[in-house]
């Protein structure tokens, strides 16, 4: 695992404590990229007093206004959830999902998402992940707080590095698959409905719903950037066909 290529994204966060607890959590299982996006509070006294010794981490932290921004150069995104969603693609466990992420950030930046608080991923942000975690609890009571969630997972990273003895371990290097980046995978994304709107192929379909669908569909498949750009192609040839 390359620890500099895992990304850890806090979207929405209410609580300012929560965000620096998250901070505190990465750096004991040696992490340090924090990305938080439109977060309600920060910066704020109440993240650094949480924050303990991780206060680098912290103050290191990348502030967005969007998830665009935060993921614009990913090629992995998986999402966490707490329920299951009848679009989102199957949930991995936490030890399943961080070994998906440990060894594809051998090659390059991946991120794991977490919502807010109260309501966790929408929808529309899980339509950005190529896959999503679920972290098994009491079905009774499955409720994890924020930073109780990314220390479960970045303890599972810390596992799937394979660092037991508290040193990252140098695995051989990983040959680099070119996969799209989450940038050219939103620019597909629109023009693909830009198509669909003008051919009249989604007059009739509620278009939010389609857009989930073939969204899921190329997450799941995960294309390559060559692959991406043959798609592209076939898609600016209909439209000029369509004028």
């Amino acid at each position: 695992m390359n620890p500099d290529n895992v990304r850890i994204v806090l979207l929405g966060t209410t609580h300012p404590g929560n965000i620096g607890s998250a901070a505190r959590a990465m750096k004991t299982m040696g992490l340090s990229r924090l990305h938080l996006v439109a977060p309600r509070h920060y910066p704020d006294p109440r993240a650094q007093a949480t924050a303990g010794h991780a206060a680098d981490v912290l103050s290191a932290a990348c502030v967005h206004d969007d998830l665009a921004a935060a993921l614009h150069d990913t090629r992995l995104v998986l999402g966490l959830t707490a329920r299951a969603r009848r679009l989102a693609a199957d949930a991995l466990d936490a030890r399943r999902g961080a070994l998906q992420i440990a060894e594809a950030s051998r090659a390059y930046p991946v991120a794991l998402l977490f919502g807010r608080e109260d309501s966790g991923l929408t929808n529309a942000q899980l339509s950005c992940c190529h896959g999503v975690v679920h972290i098994p609890a009491n079905p009774v009571y499955p409720v994890l707080n924020l930073a109780a969630a990314v220390q479960i997972v970045c303890y599972e990273l810390f596992l799937a590095s394979g660092c037991l003895e508290g040193k990252w371990q140098k695995p051989p290097p990983a040959a680099a698959v070119p996969l799209a980046p989450m940038a050219e995978l939103e620019s597909f994304y629109g023009h693909l409905q830009r198509i669909m709107q003008v051919s009249g192929y989604s007059r009739h379909r509620p278009d939010g719903l389609l857009m989930r669908r073939l969204r899921r569909l190329f997450n799941r498949a995960r294309p390559e950037r060559a692959e991406l750009n043959l798609l592209r192609g076939i898609l600016t040839a209909i439209e000029r066909r369509l004028g």
